[in-house]
């Protein structure tokens, strides 16, 4: 049985073929869509998500050779095994050149065939998690290992590290530009899951229709056809963490589904009927008071209470003035890219000091940011930064 449920292709224009496939895949918890020739799996290729196919080279008008080009040229994420009867090393070669993940001639063992199989998406989660380490090395932290003087915040990251290798749900509150993804990066990077997947999702940016198949994946077809299935972020970050910010947006609709999968670790994809599993560590952040949320019936006290086992208040910026200059550092550092870093004379920084910060650390982000642009020197002046700032409202 296959460690976690994966979608197939396969394609070849022989019924006899495709009737064994649909027979065998099945049993070994693979679901399977098929097409009996190259334009038609082409265009199932364009509209529906698929881990892997099974690719016939021979068929007439566009054979298997074509299509293993379009799932390339599209860098489509799905693996290719090509079947053919034709027993030519050169076409062999060819269809590993182009991409393929192997190539196995007819007739075949089902025992060979499934190994390729598992030994394929084995290959596609290894991409998958490479992507995602590579999508979390471009987000923007301070490090694994914040520094800050405030002694507020000292206390909320000592909170964080002790809570990091833990596989508890952190619930993480503060005011918009506070910081939560911040911590949110620190709490993994210092996990045990941190060469494990990493996976986001902001709750109120997501349609509220499709937030369900977001988190949990979709499965389109009936009792008459195979399904078509779209993975969720709860099965891709399997082993890892999802982190799921501005999580008092989420729907009424799901947040039952969401409490179900946090009490069990089984979930069902929309529209699916199979009980899969998924072992994944939550992290969420909102700018909400939950509690109010639940006074007023729009948040699940239960779902609230699985979510929060460790809970981070996030200090105002203007409450931690302290750490302006080490922020500010910082963010001369990020925005320099390749050159070398500029710095503010002390007038900046007490102009700096003295604003008041409405709109925190992300606020605090785009003024260094523009200020380093703009600044023709190696040293930004108070009258490099925004004119919002120069003479800026006292605290």
């Amino acid at each position: 049985m296959a460690k976690l449920s994966a979608s197939i292709l396969a394609v070849d224009d022989e019924d006899v073929n495709l009737e064994l496939l649909k027979r065998v895949l099945p049993r070994q918890g693979y679901y399977v869509d098929t097409a009996n020739d190259g334009a038609a799996a082409i265009n199932m290729l364009q509209t529906l998500p698929f881990d892997l196919v099974l690719l016939d080279i021979m068929m007439p008008n566009v054979d298997g050779i074509e299509v293993l080009k379009f799932v390339k040229e599209q860098e489509l994420d799905t693996e290719v095994i090509m079947l053919t009867a034709v027993h030519d090393v050169k076409i062999a070669v060819e269809c590993m050149d182009l991409g393929a993940f192997y190539y196995i001639p007819k007739p075949y063992h089902v025992s060979d065939l499934l190994g390729l199989i598992e030994r394929a998406l084995e290959r596609k989660r290894l991409v998958t998690h490479n992507k995602a380490l590579k999508s979390e090395l471009g987000r923007r932290v301070l490090s694994a290992s914040i520094k800050s003087h405030n002694k507020r915040f000292l206390e909320v990251l000592d909170m964080a590290t002790r809570a990091a290798p833990t596989d508890s749900a952190v619930l993480i509150q503060g005011a918009i530009g506070t910081g939560k993804e911040m911590i949110a990066d620190f709490l993994y990077n210092n996990s045990l899951r941190k060469e494990q997947p990493f996976l986001a999702l902001n709750c109120s940016s997501t349609p509220e229709e499709l937030l369900e198949s977001e988190l949990f994946g979709q499965e389109k077809g009936d009792s008459k056809t195979e399904a078509s299935v779209k993975q969720g972020l709860v099965e891709i970050a399997n082993g890892g963490t999802l982190f799921l910010d501005e999580i008092g947006e989420l729907p009424l609709a799901v947040q039952p589904k969401l409490l179900r999968f946090l009490e069990t670790r089984e979930y069902l994809r929309e529209g699916g009927k199979k009980i899969l599993k998924s072992d994944v560590r939550l992290i969420s952040a909102t700018n909400r008071d939950l509690r109010q949320e639940v006074f007023a019936k729009r948040f699940r006290e239960d779902l609230l209470l699985h979510i929060n086992i460790v809970t981070l208040d996030l200090p105002l910026l203007r409450d931690r003035k302290d750490d302006i200059p080490l922020l500010v550092e910082h963010f001369l550092k990020v925005h320099a890219g390749t050159k070398e870093p500029k710095h503010l004379d002390e007038k900046a920084i007490e102009v700096l000091m003295k604003y008041d910060w409405p709109g925190n650390i992300r606020e605090l982000e785009n003024i260094i940011e523009r200020a380093a642009v703009l600044s023709r020197e190696t040293t930004v002046r108070a009258a490099d930064l925004a004119a919002s700032l120069v003479g800026g409202t006292s605290s």
